[in-house]
């Protein structure tokens, strides 16, 4: 599945009966409003204080505001079986989130969000050469195009590539990485577990980290931090709602836009309108991810049901 980059990644599950892929899709059409509105702030107040500490805020808000949602849940969630496992992806999520918000610094926020989308592509080749899972041609060929629009992007050969760009594509590589090992978490742990080990770890690293870049806010930038915050807190309830209520492959189509909305706020507040290029490159991409994310979920419900035959027989 795609995600945006600063949301913690969660496994992708079966919806339970009643879904609702239209409330679903509004859900995610929501996260993807959402989390561009805080990426274009992220990218302003990174012009004034480091980005790193930025992320500290952003961590200690999204942490105070998941909170009380995790105390409502029964105290078996807060034990992981794979503890190791659960630092791991902790130490691998930070340094996504860490890049991600650096280079929304120095990178238009539509031509970041349009990368952005290479995250599922390298989840994919990290499933097969990692995990060992199998991968027929039609997703091969999927995931062939969707480096191919990568490349449309980038133009390497017809223009630089900057370091920024190299740091965005670091990013989604850090955040595949994160969705392979929640991939394997998700098999002993439940979603709870997962966010609650996440928030857990992310804030104190994230401080650490901060304290070799740190500057005191002023009040007017830590009001705007705390913003941030939240917004990160909502994108990620209304994303785990959407996939809660819908399929993934119905409810996934909303993550594109993403893109318009990072385009159009990123015009109204810096004047940065991604090119031509970057569109056509972006959508080959999300189109690309989309199908990889439709076949995963049909072959998945392919093996569930003949593991329901296998037992019924």
């Amino acid at each position: 599945m795609a995600i945006a980059p600063e949301t913690p990644p969660l496994p992708v599950r079966e919806p339970a009966l009643g879904t609702n892929n239209f409330n679903g899709l509004l859900y995610m059409l929501a996260a993807a409003a959402v989390v561009s509105a805080m990426h274009v702030l992220v990218r302003d107040l990174a012009q004034e204080i480091e980005p790193f500490v930025i992320v500290f805020f952003r961590c200690v808000v999204v942490l105070i505001v998941l909170t009380p949602f995790l105390l409502r849940q029964d105290r078996s969630a807060w034990k992981s079986k794979r503890p190791g496992l659960q630092l791991a992806r902790g130490v691998v999520g930070l340094g996504a989130m860490l890049t991600w918000f650096y280079a929304l610094s120095v990178v238009p926020v539509g031509d970041a969000t349009a990368l952005s989308f290479t995250a599922v592509l390298f989840a994919s080749l990290g499933a097969v050469f990692i995990l060992g899972e199998a991968m027929g041609p039609r997703r091969w060929g999927a995931l062939l195009v969707g480096f191919v629009g990568t490349a449309i992007i980038l133009r390497p050969g017809f223009q630089e590539i900057s370091f920024g760009y190299l740091v965005v594509l670091a990013s989604t590589v850090m955040w595949a990485g994160a969705l392979l090992i929640v991939k394997v978490l998700s098999r002993d742990d439940s979603p709870v577990t997962i966010v609650f080990y996440s928030s857990v770890y992310f804030t104190p690293t994230s401080f650490i980290v901060a304290l070799f870049y740190w500057q005191w806010p002023t009040w007017e930038q830590l009001a705007w931090m705390i913003v941030v915050g939240v917004l990160a807190a909502v994108a990620h309830l209304c994303m785990a709602k959407a996939m809660q209520q819908g399929d993934a492959s119905a409810v996934m189509p909303a993550d594109f836009t993403r893109l318009v909305w990072a385009a159009g706020l990123g015009y109204l507040a810096f004047g940065e309108f991604p090119d031509l290029w970057t569109w056509v490159g972006g959508i080959v991409i999300f189109l690309a991810t989309l199908y990889i994310t439709y076949r995963e979920a049909r072959l998945n419900r392919q093996a569930r049901r003949t593991a329901g035959h296998t037992s019924e027989g």
